[in-house]
């Protein structure tokens, strides 16, 4: 994203309202107060680079040096906390969504170590943690996104280890990643049940990286896999585990991508805010107009609500409560408030909305995708609907 004209200020409003505590603990309330400084020390790094590709390196970098990493990857077998989780990434939503989106995929493709991983493959965790390495989560393919049981991608046994070949497409942190949590199918009949997971270093003989420019900065690429053979060690999720790894993967990092969209949000209502004060219609503040006071009160109820519903979600899955539906309503309710309340921003600034460099125009382009990406809109509407179903069925 374009640093643009107004300074990012990841503490105004964040976690301003009292009526929110009850959610957290001490900790959590040290957190947000140290994540605006983060966020600046982040955004800074970004500016100091001199391109697209420097700027993702220095702020994957950065946010290991600040620790982020670490609320991602707990040490002595600590839980993840998604309620820290969601306040990082609110955060970074706000300052960069840039960083939101390494950071992201940093705990997607290292997730599943904690979960399942060998001592082993665990040995990179420290790594990880401080930015010296960096993961990549490999499961969309050129026709297998939201059908999971359609990967194409093949794991063939062989001797003393796995032959990988095939495809995987719209990767994130593609050519920043220096390992890869990668899903194949070890038996294309069995569909979801034949899937198996590795971990692979990205520097692997077979595996080529081809980048995919987007109109918002963010590392993403296609993967191809001609022959790759990866010794025994490399398998995470035995055929038949695979699937449930993804799943709980995403159910976990789907309640954080709400937090990553009210981020974005907010910098948006903070940005038309400003604007609508200062700026002079008919000899009065745009701000005094009654419908442009409708759309921020539209644009307040849309932030709060989302912010409710992913803080409900967070809580629930540090109680180790069942969330795919709690993360689904979640997910679906903050991207598309999201969007809401981003183009409502542009409206309010009119003819500056549309500028390149405003940065309402840069979170235009950088809030659409979160609508798709971690399972579309339709599919959490898909996961909201069947349990609604399923609950009215007679018992």
């Amino acid at each position: 994203m374009s640093e643009a004209s107004e300074a990012a200020s990841p503490a105004s409003g964040f976690l301003s309202a009292a009526d929110l505590d009850f959610f957290f603990e001490p900790h959590h309330l040290r957190l947000a107060e140290s994540l605006a400084g983060a966020a600046a020390a982040v955004t800074a790094s970004a500016a100091a680079a001199a391109d697209e590709d420097g700027r993702a390196r220095a702020v994957a970098a950065e946010m290991g040096r600040l620790g982020l990493y670490h609320w991602l990857l707990p040490e002595a077998g600590a839980a993840v906390d998604v309620r820290a989780l969601c306040l990082v990434r609110e955060a970074l939503g706000y300052a960069s969504p840039l960083a939101d989106a390494i950071f992201a995929v940093q705990g997607l493709g290292s997730y599943p170590l904690l979960l399942a991983g060998t001592p082993e493959q665990r040995g990179v965790a420290a790594d990880l943690r401080r930015g010296a390495a960096i993961a990549g989560f490999a499961l969309t393919e050129p026709s297998a996104g939201s059908d999971v049981g359609a990967l194409a991608t093949t794991a063939r046994e062989e001797a003393g280890g796995w032959v990988l070949d095939g495809e995987k497409t719209l990767i994130s942190n593609a050519g920043l990643a220096t390992h890869y949590l990668l899903f194949a199918t070890a038996d294309r009949a069995a569909g979801k049940k034949g899937i198996a997971a590795f971990w692979l270093p990205a520097d692997t003989a077979g595996l080529t990286v081809q980048p995919i420019a987007l109109g918002v900065e963010h590392p993403i690429g296609a993967l191809r896999l001609e022959g790759c053979r990866v010794g025994a060690g490399a398998l995470v999720a035995p055929p038949g585990a695979g699937f449930g790894l993804a799943m709980r993967t995403l159910d976990t990092f789907r309640v954080t991508v709400g937090a990553a969209s009210v981020g974005m949000a907010r910098r948006a209502f903070d940005a038309a805010r400003a604007h609508v004060a200062r700026r002079a219609q008919f000899g009065a503040p745009l701000g005094e107009t009654q419908l442009v006071q409708a759309h921020l009160a539209d644009m307040l109820c849309d932030l709060d609500a989302s912010r409710l519903l992913v803080l409900r979600a967070a809580l629930a899955a540090d109680r180790s409560r069942t969330v795919t539906v709690p993360a689904a309503v979640a997910k679906l309710f903050a991207t598309e408030a999201a969007q809401r309340v981003v183009d409502r921003a542009v409206q309010l600034l009119g003819g500056r909305g549309v500028v390149q460099g405003e940065v309402v125009e840069a979170l235009y382009r950088a809030v659409r995708p979160l609508r798709i990406y971690e399972g579309t809109s339709e599919i959490q509407r898909l996961i909201i609907g069947r349990s609604v179903v399923r609950a009215s069925r007679p018992s």
